[in-house]
């Protein structure tokens, strides 16, 4: 099988799907199928998410020369939707009679339709409803994703496959400091974006006002969101606790999951969330909303699902603190035993063959 893989871009910046896409990618290499990698902005050939090994093949240039590079494709996979070269994708696979799956990353989420609606109602009139009809298979990575899509009037089929995560090497609790220490850590790692809920969590961080605790946000900035978020810091007084070190990748990046007790994402709407699969792989327990479909936090006893409200979160923060140490790390290490069983990216590319098969007939 000849499998051409899209995505918007392969930028760290970018977030999850930047990680995922080339990752499943790999995946699929190694399970025999000829993967071509290919993003609008080239990426593909120079971003340090792409693999370049296990089979993979980057691919640069347009569309049409990028697929033609691959050779005939058996299938396309595209990730996401509304930007133009997802509507070209859609009539190249319509006009080479290619089968295409879309991957919806969340786009189609209730937060994410009214965010910039307008334009967004006017792309659904014009080309995204019929290119999603058109698609042979759409992918939702959990079960309220799809919900949400059949509510738009996508009937067609539609496979729910999470993410996977790649396992570090050691835990968070490999590297603390054993013994007493002055200072704990709350960690935020994602896009600093008006949809994380980051005003919402500075403020219950301002109630609660822990000591002993500091909060770190991390993570690229977008619509100028990260000055909302320290103006917000410096009117509540707390920038002595409270930290934007703006976005860490590599080695940096584990270097602060490694030392983090505490992983904090107050989203208002995830179709995912892979920050949240990354903590608890380092055996960190989680704080979520149920904005992101984390259920699993409740039932493997490994994270705080909470309301998306700044009382709810204030609660879970409340909890999450007052437990000891030990009580924290057996919670984070049910919570990487989870992950490694579920989310394990060769169990991910397995389904998704099982899926493409079926697409294929």
């Amino acid at each position: 099988m000849k499998l051409f893989l899209t995505g918007a871009s392969f930028d760290p910046s970018f977030g999850g799907p930047a990680y995922s896409v080339p990752a499943l990618g790999a995946a699929l290499a190694r399970t025999g199928i000829t993967v071509g990698l290919w993003a609008p902005d080239g990426t593909a050939l120079t971003s340090p998410t792409v693999p370049q090994r296990n089979g993979l093949m980057p691919l640069g240039g347009d569309l049409q020369a990028a697929i033609g590079r691959l050779g005939r494709a058996d299938l396309i996979h595209d990730n996401g939707m509304w930007l133009p070269h997802h509507h070209a994708i859609a009539r190249l696979a319509r006009a080479r009679a290619i089968p295409r799956v879309v991957s919806l990353r969340g786009m189609l989420e209730p937060w994410a339709i009214n965010h910039r609606k307008w334009k967004k109602k006017l792309a659904w009139a014009m080309y995204q409803a019929r290119d999603l009809r058109s698609a042979k298979l759409l992918h939702a990575t959990a079960d309220i994703e799809a919900t949400n899509a059949r509510a738009l009037g996508l009937s067609g089929s539609c496979c729910v496959v999470p993410n996977g995560v790649d396992l570090p090497s050691h835990s968070a609790a490999d590297h603390l400091e054993p013994g007493p220490r002055d200072l704990r850590t709350a960690l935020f790692v994602s896009r600093v974006h008006p949809k994380k809920g980051l005003p919402m969590l500075v403020r219950a961080w301002h109630r609660l006002a822990p000591k002993g605790w500091q909060l770190v946000i991390a993570g690229p900035d977008e619509d100028d969101h990260a000055a909302e978020v320290q103006a917000l810091v410096d009117k509540l007084g707390v920038r002595d606790h409270v930290r934007l070190i703006g976005p860490i990748y590599g080695p940096e990046k584990d270097a602060l999951f490694q030392t983090a007790d505490l992983f904090v994402l107050p989203t208002y709407s995830e179709n995912f969330g892979i920050a949240i699969a990354e903590a608890l792989a380092y055996e960190i327990p989680v704080l979520t909303t149920r904005g992101a479909p984390w259920a699993l936090l409740e039932t493997h006893r490994c994270g705080w699902w909470v309301d998306p409200t700044e009382d709810a979160v204030f609660t879970g923060l409340r909890s999450a603190i007052g437990l000891s140490d030990d009580a924290r790390r057996e919670m984070g290490r049910r919570g990487s035993a989870m992950v490694a069983e579920q989310f394990d990216w060769g169990g991910i590319a397995v389904q998704f063959q099982k899926h493409y098969s079926a697409v294929l007939g």
